[in-house]
């Protein structure tokens, strides 16, 4: 099986993320269910929202925030799972909850384990 790494994107505010608190309770009971569903095939790796605070380094210095795309697009989550198929993983995309956001996506990125020898 193949492991993916999920990304899930979503526009931000200016100083955090655009869903407010009745949103995140109210798409609680859908992530749940999305990646239950992810879990119960025994397909589920690791998943986590991230937090908007940041740090990123790069070679002319240290910079705090978090890093964002046009739009204030920023990666606001991931998933990694296994499959047999990109196919099924692409399906799996096409129903995670945070598409109901406007200029929200789902990037999926095949992993390339690390040679054990």
């Amino acid at each position: 099986m193949t492991e993916y790494l999920l990304l899930f994107r979503n526009a931000s505010a200016e100083n955090g993320y655009l869903a407010t608190s009745q949103d995140m309770a109210e798409d609680m009971p859908k992530w749940q269910s999305w990646i239950g569903n992810i879990a119960m095939q025994g397909k589920l790796i690791h998943s986590a929202p991230v937090r908007y605070e940041a740090t990123i380094v790069k070679t002319d210095g240290v910079f705090v925030g978090p890093h964002k795309e046009n739009d204030s697009v920023l990666v606001s989550g991931f998933l990694i799972c296994k499959s047999d198929s990109l196919e099924e993983v692409q399906e799996w995309g096409t129903t995670c909850p945070i598409l109901k956001y406007p200029n929200s996506s789902v990037e999926i990125r095949p992993l390339i384990p690390f040679p054990t020898n």
